[in-house]
C-alpha cells in the first residue's frame, strides 16, 4: 500500500487577514512602546503589506489621492498664514489685555478664546502660540503656570471638535467618509452642534472644579529670575601656577562667591563627573560660570584664573555678552529627537549653554549631556539673544519664554481673513469641494505673499502627514482583506440584541482608550472604516458611528501621549505622567456618556 499525501486547503483570504491583523498589532505595539516614530511605523507597515502581496499595488496607490492628507497640510499652511499676518497675536494679545490679575478671570478668558480660535485653525499651533503668552502672564502676575497649562490643551482639544477643519481627525474621518460610495462628506459646520456642547461642558468643569485637580508643579524658568538682571556667561582657566590647583572647590574663595555660579568645569576637554563638593582644582581645568556682570569683575581679579577669550565648547563668542535666559520645548518634528546633548554638539552648534533638561516632572541640574532627547523634553537654555533668535527660529524649540519674534505682515491680514472665509462658506455650501478650497485658500495667501512659499513647506508637519498616508494604507487593507468586515459581523452579532446605541457607546470608548494610547490620527484612520462597515451590517445610517470615532479619537485628556496639545504642555508645565489621569479622566467619562446619549439624538441611525 502506497502512502497518499493529503494537502489541507489554504483559504488565500484568511491568511491575508491574518497578516493584516498582525501587522496592525505589530504597529500598535511600536506605537505603545515607541520604538520607531509613528510615521516610519505606519507607512513601513503599509508598504510591508503591498510588498507581500497582501495588497494590489496599483490599489494601495489610491491611498495617496484621499483628500484628508491633502485637507490637513492645506490646514497647516492656513494656521501659519494667520500666524504670519497677525491674527492669532491679535487674540493672544486680547487675551493679555483681557486676563488681568485674578486666575479665574485669566483662565475664562484663556479657555474661551483659545477654544474659540481652536475651531477655525488646526488646535496644535494654537497651544505653540498660546504657550508663551500664558508663561508669561504668569511670571508677571505671580500665578501657577502648571493651573493653566492643561487647561490650554484641553480646551485647544475641544475647540477643534467644533467644525470638520478644526482638528486632523475630523479630516481624516470626514476624507473616509467622502470616499466610501454610501456616505456624504460632513459639512464644515455639521459637527458643530456637538462640538459646542463640549466646549462649554469642558471650560465648566474646568472652571468650577477641574483646575483644583491639577497639583501645583514648578516649571524650569521658575527656578531663575527670568525678569531679573541681565546676566553673564563666563569662563576661565586655572593656570598651572594658580593657588586653586589642589584645592577643593568649598576651600576657595569661588565657593564664597555668592554672586557666580559654576556650570560646569572642563578638564582635558571632558567635563570632571565629581560633585563640587569633591572637586580639586587642577591646572589648566576649564571653568564655566553663570554670573551677574560684577561678577565678572570679581572673578578677574581672582589670583591664579585667566579670563581668556581662547576657549572650548564655542563659548568664546558669549564670554563677556550679556546673556538671557530662556525656555525651550523640543518640538514634533525636532531634529534633535533620540540625540543627546554631546552628540549634537550643542554648543559648538548654537553657541548657547544649556541650563538644564526637565522631563516627565523631574528637574534634572546636573549630567544630563547624555539624555536622549524625546518630543516634549523642555530645555533651559541661556545665551546671547542673536543666537537664541537662531536657535528659535529652526523647527528643532518651541520657545516658551516670550512669543516667537518675527516680522508680522499685517497689511496682508485682509487677504487672510477673505481667504479663511472662502474656504468655510464654501467648504459649508459644498463639503464635496473642502479639500479643493483648501487648496485655492492656500494659493491666494501664497500668491499674495501672505506667506513665502518656503515657510509653507515648512509649516507642515511632514511626519503627521505621512503617519496619516500610512495609517489610511493599513485602513484600506483592513477594508480590502475583509477583516473591518469580519469585525462589523462580530461587532454585530454581539450586540445587535442591544441595539445601535450600546454599539456607538461601545465604539465611543474603544476609540478614547486606543487614542489615549497612540496617535489619535492613527486611531482616526483605523476605526472609521470600520464604523462604517458596523453601521452597515447593523442596518442602521453609519453617520453617527463616524461621529462617534470624530469626536472620541480627538478625547485624550487621560494621558499626555494621546495628543500633541498634551505633549507640549507635559514638559512645559513640569508635569507628572499622573497630573493628566486626575483631571482628564473625570472630564473624558462626562463627554462619554454625553455623546453617547446625544449623537444618537442628533443624528438618526
Amino acid at each position: 500500500m502506497g502512502w497518499q499525501c493529503y494537502s489541507l486547503p489554504v483559504n488565500p483570504d484568511l491568511i491575508h487577514q491574518l497578516v493584516t491583523l498582525g501587522v496592525v498589532a505589530l504597529v500598535f505595539v511600536i506605537f505603545i512602546k515607541e520604538w520607531l516614530s509613528p510615521d516610519l511605523a505606519a507607512m513601513g507597515a503599509f508598504v510591508l503589506l503591498v510588498v507581500v502581496g497582501v495588497m494590489d499595488p496599483k490599489q494601495a496607490l489610491g491611498i495617496f489621492g484621499s483628500s484628508a492628507p491633502v485637507t490637513v497640510a492645506a490646514m497647516f499652511i492656513m494656521s501659519a498664514v494667520l500666524e504670519r499676518t497677525g491674527l492669532i497675536d491679535l487674540l493672544a494679545g486680547r487675551f493679555e489685555s483681557l486676563a488681568g490679575t485674578s486666575p479665574m478671570r485669566t483662565l475664562i478668558v484663556l479657555l474661551t478664546l483659545v477654544a474659540f480660535l481652536s475651531a477655525f485653525v488646526n488646535n496644535t499651533p494654537v497651544v505653540v502660540v498660546f504657550l508663551p503668552i500664558v508663561l508669561a502672564h504668569c511670571r508677571k502676575t505671580g500665578m501657577k503656570a502648571s493651573g493653566m497649562l492643561i487647561p490650554l490643551s484641553f480646551a485647544a482639544i475641544v475647540g477643534g471638535t467644533c467644525t470638520i477643519i478644526g482638528t486632523s481627525t475630523n479630516l481624516i474621518a470626514n476624507g473616509i467618509a467622502d470616499d466610501h460610495p454610501q456616505m456624504e462628506p460632513f459639512g464644515m459646520f455639521e459637527v458643530s452642534k456637538l462640538g459646542i456642547l463640549f466646549v462649554v461642558g469642558s471650560i465648566m468643569y474646568l472652571i468650577l472644579g477641574g483646575t483644583k485637580l491639577i497639583p501645583d508643579r514648578t516649571t524650569l524658568s521658575t527656578l531663575f529670575d527670568a525678569e531679573g538682571g541681565s546676566e553673564y556667561l563666563t569662563q576661565a582657566y586655572v593656570t598651572t601656577d594658580s593657588p586653586l590647583v589642589g584645592k577643593l572647590f568649598p576651600e576657595t574663595s569661588l565657593a564664597k562667591n555668592r554672586h557666580l555660579r559654576i556650570i560646569e568645569v572642563i578638564r582635558e576637554g571632558r567635563p570632571v563627573p565629581l560633585a563640587l563638593d569633591k572637586l580639586e582644582f587642577s591646572g589648566g581645568d576649564l571653568i564655566i560660570m553663570k554670573t551677574r556682570a560684577a561678577g565678572v569683575m570679581e572673578i578677574s581679579e581672582i589670583t591664579g584664573l585667566d579670563l581668556t577669550p581662547q576657549g572650548e565648547l564655542g563659548l568664546d563668542h558669549v564670554r563677556t555678552d550679556s546673556a538671557v535666559l530662556m525656555e525651550g520645548i523640543v518640538g514634533a518634528g525636532s531634529r534633535l529627537i533620540g540625540n543627546s546633548l554631546k552628540e549634537l554638539n550643542f554648543r559648538q552648534r548654537f553657541g548657547v549653554v544649556i541650563i538644564a533638561v526637565h522631563r516627565r516632572g523631574v528637574n534634572l541640574r546636573e549630567r544630563f549631556e547624555d539624555v536622549k532627547l524625546a518630543f516634549g523634553d523642555t530645555l533651559l537654555v541661556e545665551g546671547p539673544s542673536e543666537r537664541m533668535n537662531t536657535l528659535f527660529e529652526e523647527k528643532d524649540f518651541v520657545n516658551l519664554s516670550k512669543p516667537k519674534e518675527q516680522p508680522i505682515r499685517r497689511e496682508k491680514a485682509p487677504i487672510a481673513i477673505f481667504a479663511l472665509l472662502l474656504f468655510m462658506v464654501g467648504g459649508a455650501l459644498q463639503p464635496s469641494l473642502i479639500p479643493f478650497l483648501a487648496l485655492a485658500a492656500v494659493l491666494i495667501t501664497l500668491i499674495t505673499k501672505c506667506l513665502d512659499v518656503e515657510e509653507a513647506y515648512h509649516s507642515v508637519e511632514w511626519r503627521v502627514i505621512f503617519m496619516i498616508f500610512g495609517m489610511l494604507g493599513l485602513g484600506m487593507a483592513l477594508n480590502e482583506t475583509g477583516v473591518a468586515k469580519v469585525a462589523a459581523l462580530w461587532v454585530a452579532g454581539t450586540f445587535q440584541s442591544f441595539g445601535p446605541h450600546v454599539v456607538l457607546a461601545a465604539l465611543y470608548l474603544l476609540t478614547a482608550v486606543l487614542t489615549e494610547m497612540i496617535s489619535n490620527n492613527a486611531v482616526a484612520a483605523l476605526l472609521t472604516p470600520i464604523a462604517i462597515e458596523i453601521g452597515l451590517e447593523l442596518g442602521v445610517d453609519p453617520r453617527p458611528l463616524v461621529v462617534a470615532v470624530m469626536f472620541a479619537s480627538s478625547a485624550s485628556f487621560v494621558t499626555p501621549i494621546g495628543y500633541q496639545t498634551n505633549t507640549y504642555v507635559y514638559g512645559a508645565g513640569g508635569y507628572k505622567f499622573t497630573d493628566f489621569s486626575k483631571v482628564g479622566l473625570p472630564l473624558a467619562i462626562s463627554l462619554w456618556i454625553t455623546a453617547s446619549y446625544l449623537i444618537p439624538k442628533l443624528w438618526k441611525f
